[in-house]
């Protein structure tokens, strides 16, 4: 099973877990649906609140400081923001782990 933190991430090995923790809250909390409109993009639906998007672009700020093959791009809404995870087709098994990963944690079934 490919992992979704590769060998390419360079965070240090002992803040992997922490980081994996972070997105798994996000996804266990926020996660309200996920496409995959084509194989190297991955669109996940999260529900808003306060302090949602903040969290989001942090999050996901930090992560392209270590794993620079991702492709964040957020879309604030009112009650949805949409977050788009783009990478090479080089990382194309780290977007599949990551699609089951946040499915997992959210208590969703991937179709």
């Amino acid at each position: 099973m490919t992992t979704w933190v590769p060998r390419s991430c360079t965070l240090p090995g002992a803040e992997q877990p922490l980081r994996v923790a972070e997105f798994d809250a996000l996804f266990a909390g926020h996660l309200a649906g996920s496409s995959r409109p084509d194989r190297l993009r991955l669109r996940l639906a999260l529900t808003g609140g306060p302090g949602v998007e903040e969290t989001v672009r942090d999050l996901v700020a930090r992560e392209s400081g270590c794993c620079s093959f991702f492709t964040f791009t957020i879309v604030p809404g009112p009650e949805r923001i949409h977050l788009d995870v783009e990478v090479d087709g080089v990382h194309e098994g780290v977007l599949d782990a990551l699609e089951q990963r946040a499915a997992a944690a959210s208590g969703r079934n991937l179709p």
